[in-house]
């Protein structure tokens, strides 16, 4: 899929990301350093989407002021959930389209 650039009609979350990125992250690390090396830039860049995941609040949808990767952890359990369901539910399907005899 092809989507036009900057149009976060098409590709709102991504978009939004690169912006909150472009704004915390880039903006302010190019102020305070120059970088000799892509290498040097990447340290800084994890570090702050370390901190960006697992310490800062996000009100956006499903955080509700946690942190992403909290949020990730607490819900996991019900993509476990929801993963082996949806693996039942197809060995189910399959078995009976193997043995339609079997009910």
């Amino acid at each position: 899929m092809i989507i036009q650039e900057l149009t976060p009609q098409t590709n709102g979350i991504c978009e939004r990301f690169h912006r909150t990125m472009q704004d915390e992250c880039y903006n302010i690390i190019f102020r305070k350093k120059i970088y000799s090396s892509l290498e040097d830039l990447q340290i800084d860049v994890d570090h702050w989407l370390r901190s960006y995941n697992e310490t800062r609040p996000h009100s956006g949808k499903y955080c509700y002021g946690k942190t992403p990767m909290q949020t990730f952890l607490d819900s996991k359990h019900i993509a476990f959930q929801k993963n082996i369901s949806s693996i039942k539910q197809e060995t189910d399907i399959s078995f009976n389209y193997l043995n339609p005899s079997v009910s």
